[in-house]
């Protein structure tokens, strides 16, 4: 899952994106959060995708918020 997002400096300003397009990770959890089914995309908006370009657009977010660290401020 993870070899389908790539990161390079000359696509996208650097921006994860769905390898061998220029369809930035963000621009497709944006419609999954607008509320659109995979399908919908693929029809709809991006469909030079797969279905599993989708779901690791998703593992990609899920990696960095289950990885990230958080420091709790005890004031």
């Amino acid at each position: 899952m993870q070899e389908r997002i790539i990161i390079d400096p000359q696509v996208c300003a650097g921006k994860p994106c769905v390898r061998g397009t220029r369809i930035p990770v963000h621009m497709v959890l944006d419609l999954l959060e607008e509320g659109l089914t995979a399908d919908q995309i693929l029809t709809d908006y991006y469909p030079q995708l797969i279905k599993e370009d989708i779901f690791a657009c998703i593992g990609y977010a899920n990696r960095l918020v289950k990885d990230e660290e958080i420091h709790l401020s005890h004031s």
